[in-house]
């Protein structure tokens, strides 16, 4: 049907200003596609290796010369030839030629860039909106429905710059609404927030992934500040929209102890969980997201026990989108909801997989962007696609996060 004749990938930037990986491939019928890798800044340990060059001369040492060259060098000459709609076939012959556990060799930036153009490509080829294309091979996706956008409005921790340590703040509209009246919604808290910081004096920026990062002193300062927006815009919480949090409690975590707040009291592992629990329970919490240390098995199984039944416990750096890990955790009752990064495994089939075990799990799946973005909307076809329950893509704001707002925008408009 057609042939692969050539890849190309370049070093290009992502939002933060660090360089990231690029790559197109190109089809002997003139057609060519291409994908771009985003990066993050709370990285789980277990997450697919990152290849970065290191040459402190360059970037300070996060370049990606040698994950380009891996793509030139070692991927392509085994690609060229390839037809489409081989993705597995295609993701598996470059996870041999990595021949490690965690992508260590090729990286899995070179590996993904790779296998998502390539997914591109076969999608335009067979005249399938991409979506459509993820759809077909993820094959469990039995109907397409409206996915949940989950806005992150305040930045903390890793990504801001008050004295709170959890990191995400997340607005998250109420289910059964339309994507664009949740979208909508989102958009219109989003700019009372900005416009009750300035009457309120706060001093504040915009962080990596849209959201505000105001000089709050405590969490439940945050939280507190949030109802009562949500309340001026004329929303009702609880009714219309609810509020979840990534903790990223991994990055407060240190010799068994927790420090929710920088300037706070460190807390012992129990008084830490009942903190958690007290703390969901009094702002009735929708999400909660990587709220124990990522290697805590036992304290991840013990939080959901307490609060699985009234809140979905989400795992990013507990799970890192990795089939074996997700196993134990199912195997522990660990969680019952599961945050995907692509770039966190390093294929497009790897993704799928893990999202397949997950579903079958009754997990909630949440397809998520990273703090380093780029101008890609990939994941938004991914989130429709394999109908996923929420899409969190950062605040409705900054062109990397907007475009894939707008790109679930124009696929529900031409699904109507």
């Amino acid at each position: 049907m057609a042939k692969i004749i050539d890849i190309k990938a370049r070093e290009i930037l992502d939002s933060r200003g660090n360089p990231t990986v690029k790559s197109t491939i190109y089809f002997d019928n003139g057609v060519y596609g291409d994908a771009a890798v985003p990066s993050g800044a709370s990285i789980g340990t277990h997450e697919a290796s990152e290849l970065r060059d290191r040459d402190l001369k360059r970037y300070s040492g996060l370049g990606v010369l040698k994950a380009i060259h891996n793509i030139q060098t070692i991927i392509k000459p085994a690609l060229i030839g390839f037809d489409i709609d081989k993705q597995e076939e295609v993701d598996r012959l470059m996870i041999k030629l990595d021949g490690t556990a965690n992508k260590n060799k090729l990286g899995a930036n070179s590996i993904l860039a790779v296998s998502l153009s390539y997914a591109r490509c076969s999608a335009y080829i067979l005249k399938l909106p991409l979506y459509k294309y993820i759809q077909k091979i993820y094959s469990d996706a039995k109907e397409i429905k409206q996915v949940i956008p989950m806005f992150n409005v305040i930045n903390g921790g890793l990504h801001g710059c008050g004295k709170f340590n959890f990191q995400e703040f997340l607005l998250i509209p109420r289910v059964g609404l339309s994507f664009n009246d949740a979208l909508r919604m989102g958009v219109e808290i989003y700019q009372s927030l900005k416009r009750n910081l300035k009457e309120k004096n706060f001093i504040y920026s915009v962080g990596d992934e849209g959201g505000f990062t105001p000089q709050f002193s405590t969490n439940d300062e945050v939280l507190d500040f949030l109802i009562t927006t949500i309340k001026e815009s004329n929303y009702s919480y609880r009714k219309d929209v609810y509020l979840g949090l990534d903790f990223a409690a991994s990055s407060f975590y240190q010799n068994n102890f927790y420090k929710p707040t920088k300037n706070g009291k460190t807390l012992t592992k129990n008084e830490y969980i009942n903190y958690l629990v007290t703390f969901a329970r009094k702002y009735h919490l929708y999400t909660l997201e990587d709220g124990l240390y990522e290697d805590d098995w036992e304290g991840w199984a013990d939080l959901t026990k307490q609060l699985g039944d009234k809140a979905a416990i989400i795992g990013d750096d507990l799970l890192v989108t990795n089939k074996k890990r997700l196993q134990k955790a199912l195997s522990i009752n660990a969680c019952n909801g599961i945050i995907i990064k692509p770039n966190q495994i390093g294929t497009l089939t790897e993704t799928l997989e893990v999202i397949k075990i997950a579903r079958r799990a009754n997990f909630k799946i949440v397809i998520s962007h990273r703090s380093g973005e780029t101008n890609d909307d990939f994941i938004s076809d991914l989130a429709v696609g394999v109908g996923a329950d929420f899409a969190k893509f950062g605040a409705p704001a900054r062109g990397e996060r907007v475009i894939k707002y707008n790109r679930l925008l124009e696929i529900y408009q031409e699904l109507k």
